[in-house]
């Protein structure tokens, strides 16, 4: 793990949001031999200039990347950066803790290859739990339309009878065994990021998984999975459609996802208008 210097120096009272960004998204060759995932072209412009667009118009003055893959192509203004060196050998959970340092202020996370509108960033804003997900509750449409078999791609998503997440990211049965999709997008305040402390800590120190998955080899589903199992509240915090996640070609290129990225540029433009 090593961190960049800085060029930057936020206020101490700006949001922050930390962006995962260092994997190579080898599904979308031959577009990502040359820059990194997220700075494929969707719709006329770099993926994660969606998420930036509306993470600056909700007011998050201190942006944080993780990078990996092609970790010098990978530079926007006024950002802030870390560095997974063992991008290839490593998934998610080690990169988030790349940049544990940060984890000194509540933090939204989401995922380098995401673009969703403001109403989605909105709601997690609103939320006061210490550990929010955002998640959509019409996920069927867009699986249909991605996929013809849906149930080969989706992961569980149960929720109690009041109201929180007990089971995620598992590879379901049946449709019965999803309430909604978590999208990649998500909030701790800094209790929550402590009990993903505890539970990664712990499986460094003493060689126990994280969900079954070694630390180095876990999704953060995985984690969120653990953190659940451990008695720590994980809430959902609902949108209706209106994001995409763009893991190949296919996806790129699907009508549903064009359709949604040029929602969300058109909503940009009518707010910087």
């Amino acid at each position: 793990m090593s961190r960049e210097k800085m060029n930057c120096h936020p206020m101490k009272n700006n949001k922050k949001a930390l962006i995962l960004a260092a994997g190579e998204g080898s599904r979308l060759h031959p577009l990502t031999l040359d820059r990194p995932k997220c700075l494929i072209d969707a719709g006329g412009q770099p993926l994660i200039d969606y998420q930036l667009d509306i993470l600056r118009q909700q007011q998050y003055g201190d942006i944080v990347f993780i990078k990996g893959y092609l970790a010098d192509r990978l530079e926007r203004p006024g950002a802030r950066y870390y560095t997974n060196s063992a991008f290839a050998e490593t998934n998610m959970v080690w990169t988030l803790f790349c940049a544990r340092d940060e984890f000194d202020a509540d933090l939204v996370v989401s995922y380098g290859d995401i673009a969703y509108g403001a109403d989605a960033l909105r709601a997690l804003d609103e939320s006061s739990a210490d550990i929010a997900v955002v998640v959509d509750r019409l996920w069927h449409e867009y699986w249909q339309e991605r996929y013809e078999d849906p149930l080969e791609d989706l992961e569980t998503l149960r929720i109690d009878g009041a109201g929180r997440i007990v089971d995620i990211g598992q590879k379901p049965k049946s449709m019965d065994e999803i309430q909604g999709q978590y999208i990649g997008l998500m909030k701790f305040t800094q209790r929550g990021l402590k009990a993903l402390e505890e539970v990664f800590d712990e499986a460094v120190s003493s060689g126990v998984s994280i969900n079954g998955r070694a630390p180095e080899k876990a999704y953060m589903t995985d984690l969120l999975q653990a953190v659940i199992n451990r008695g720590h509240s994980v809430v959902p915090v609902f949108i209706d459609g209106g994001w995409v996640e763009v893991d190949t070609i296919d996806d790129l290129n699907a009508p549903i996802t064009q359709a949604r990225l040029s929602a969300i540029r058109q909503e940009q433009t009518k707010t910087h208008g």
